[in-house]
């Protein structure tokens, strides 16, 4: 079973690197080490989707990107990322997200862009894990200020494969599309008073300005969140094969940590704030913190 998750996952990482390129079943198949019609089967029953499917919601994201966030032409855009037309892109662009690019590109609005998880993710995801030889975890204060966060709840999440379960993986995507004061979406542990009734602990959201006056996707919600100190926990990078020992120590180290020893107390009124796990710059976690008194 190992041996076709990797197969999967070189697929994955070839469409990755040749996006720009043409894409055939042929390339995959050989980076596969599988023959076409395997290939084909393995990428379908682990992704749920078809190697085509999956490259042309790939390629329609990436465009999304370019567009709200660079002074490009739509034609640039439709050809750089291999589609034979403007047309065709800008019907297969509405057909994604409900929008003409030209509409997107004057004005962005929430839309679900496609977040691809490299499938070995869950095949090497590990339940117990030994905590005797932890890495060094850096740990330092920063502040944030005043804001809103708009936010997707759950019902019963209490952690990121939860709500994944319970709420789908799509709304990263959507998250993803706004921008926010961090540059990218966050995960919270909401504290009581944040939470609605029947409503999760876990919930994921982007973090805007108090000011914020733009769209609010669709079942979300907005809270505001005032100025506050956190200590902020970051492992070393870690290889992706690793990363659920990666987020288990940094979460260990925050749940030992006595932040006492550098004038701090915990500060359990402002949620626990996770980033997006990204093997080049180590697993994140925010915990909130308050000064103590001289």
């Amino acid at each position: 079973m190992m041996e076709q998750v990797l197969a999967v996952q070189r697929m994955q990482d070839y469409i990755e690197e040749n996006l720009d390129q043409k894409i055939t079943l042929s390339d995959l198949a050989h980076v596969s080490h599988f023959s076409p019609w395997y290939s084909y089967r393995l990428f379908r029953d682990h992704l749920a989707v078809t190697p085509a499917e999956y490259i042309r919601k790939l390629r329609l994201s990436r465009a999304a990107l370019c567009l709200r966030d660079e002074n490009c032409r739509i034609t640039d855009v439709a050809f750089a990322l291999g589609f034979g037309s403007v047309d065709g892109f800008t019907r297969a662009f509405f057909r994604a997200f409900g929008c003409n690019p030209s509409d997107y590109a004057k004005a962005p609005v929430p839309i679900s862009l496609f977040i691809p998880y490299d499938v070995k993710y869950r095949a090497l995801r590990k339940e117990n894990i030994d905590m005797k030889n932890l890495q060094s975890i850096f740990v330092q204060a920063v502040h944030k200020p005043e804001r809103l966060c708009i936010l997707k709840r759950a019902v019963h999440a209490d952690d990121y494969f939860s709500y994944c379960e319970e709420v789908g993986c799509d709304v990263w995507g959507t998250l993803m599309s706004m921008k926010s004061l961090s540059g990218e979406p966050v995960c919270l542990w909401l504290p009581e008073k944040y939470r609605k009734p029947n409503t999760s602990v876990y919930v994921q959201g982007v973090e805007v300005e108090t000011d914020y006056a733009g769209v609010i996707p669709e079942g979300f919600d907005v809270i505001q969140l005032p100025e506050a100190d956190y200590l902020m926990f970051q492992g070393q990078p870690f290889r992706e094969e690793d990363y659920s020992e990666a987020i288990q120590a940094v979460q260990h180290a925050a749940d030992t940590y006595n932040p006492a020893f550098i004038g701090y107390q915990w500060d359990d009124e402002n949620p626990r704030i996770q980033l997006e796990p990204r093997g080049e710059r180590g697993y994140m976690e925010l915990r909130a913190a308050k000064k103590l008194a001289p």
